[in-house]
């Protein structure tokens, strides 16, 4: 339940303690200080669980979700989980009274996500489910989305939108990964959905997408490598380049305005010195890129005040709701062109669609 008007901290759980909530959610945590206390976290290996504890001084240690709900009574949990347990746990924690951040995808599907939004409260202050999306968060990024919304660089025209990551042959004899059933897609999911989603954030909804995916070199049951051409509303094009075949690795987003090109090289996360700022000839714009606040990275760190600050003012957090939902759905659309041949719509991603159910669109009534 969100806490409106008071100053007590957020009671936290973790649900997961693997890597990503080690190396992410924890420091994120830690750095909001006496604003939230993490009363529990929960995993199926009892040994890292105790571990985990131990190690960060979290005092209770679960091994049942509904047992962390009932005892714990947290106002907000992570879910640091494989992505396909994501939506019966937000479901539950939702159903709880209990607010949910997840980790990146949020679903393994346009309809589990659906399910999840359901689950939300019906009253202002909640319950809601967010998702990680830091790419948005940083300092960068939020000048360029607001300029963009603005108008001050002009009419968007082009953009370039590149997840060249490298992952080895080891990496994919994790059980669940590359997998439909358990991840739920390839790098366009799991990977590359980071630059979508700032992608997005700058240019808006989209109007149609063309795609082509490949199995080239991972024994995956999933693509390695995605390649998509889309279209906004705006009438701005992009292409959208995904892979996990790539020895030199980079993150690379590119937007051109008729005033400016924006541009950032990273790539887990950027900061302030990673973007590039190139006015037209004929534009008078370059005093609108100075910085005049600290730069803040790209991060869980960077994010998890927006969703602190929303539970503590009982309203709805961002990436929530259809906000959380545009870059699944265009992944989705990714997905369904390339593997049909036809370019697609929004209106084409309907529960009519099997592509709204799976994303190998193998879904059976």
């Amino acid at each position: 339940m969100a806490s409106i008007g008071s100053p007590r901290p957020a009671r936290v759980a973790l649900v997961g303690t693997g890597g990503i909530a080690e190396n992410a959610h924890l420091p994120a945590l830690r750095s909001l200080g006496d604003r939230v206390t993490v009363v529990a976290a929960l995993d199926t290996d009892p040994a890292r669980l105790a571990d985990f504890t131990a190690r960060h001084g979290i005092p209770a240690a679960r091994a049942d979700l509904a047992e962390l709900l009932e005892r714990d009574k947290p106002d907000l949990v992570h879910l640091c989980t494989p992505p396909a347990a994501h939506a019966a746990d937000a479901i539950q924690c939702l159903d709880a009274g209990a607010w949910v951040l997840i980790e990146k995808p949020p679903a393994r599907s346009l309809a589990e996500y659906d399910r999840i939004t359901a689950a939300e409260g019906t009253v202002p202050s909640g319950p809601y489910a967010s998702v990680v999306f830091q790419h948005r968060f940083g300092s960068a990024g939020l000048r360029l989305a607001g300029l963009a919304r603005a108008g001050t660089l002009g009419k968007p025209l082009v953009a370039q939108c590149v997840t060249a990551w490298y992952r080895d042959h080891a990496y994919y004899e994790v059980p669940w990964r590359g997998r439909w059933d358990t991840e739920g897609g390839g790098p366009t999911m799991g990977h590359g959905i980071h630059q979508m989603d700032l992608m997005l954030a700058v240019l808006g909804e989209w109007d149609e997408v063309r795609a082509m995916t490949g199995t080239l070199d991972r024994d995956v049951e999933t693509e390695d490598v995605s390649a998509a051409v889309v279209r906004f509303a705006s009438g701005a094009i992009a292409t959208v380049l995904n892979s996990v075949l790539s020895p030199r690795e980079e993150s690379y987003l590119r937007f051109d305005f008729t005033n400016a090109s924006v541009e950032v090289r990273h790539l887990y996360g950027y900061g302030d010195d990673d973007w590039t700022f190139t006015p037209a000839p004929h534009a008078n714009v370059s005093g609108v890129w100075r910085i005049e606040h600290p730069d803040t990275p790209s991060s869980h760190q960077a994010l998890l005040p927006h969703v602190i600050d929303a539970w503590e003012q009982g309203r709805r957090p961002p990436l929530s709701g259809a906000d959380g939902r545009a870059t699944l759905e265009l992944a989705t659309a990714i997905y369904r062109a390339a593997a049909t041949g036809v370019p697609v719509r929004r209106e084409d991603l309907g529960p009519h669609d099997p592509f709204y159910h799976r994303l190998d669109g193998r879904h059976r009534p």
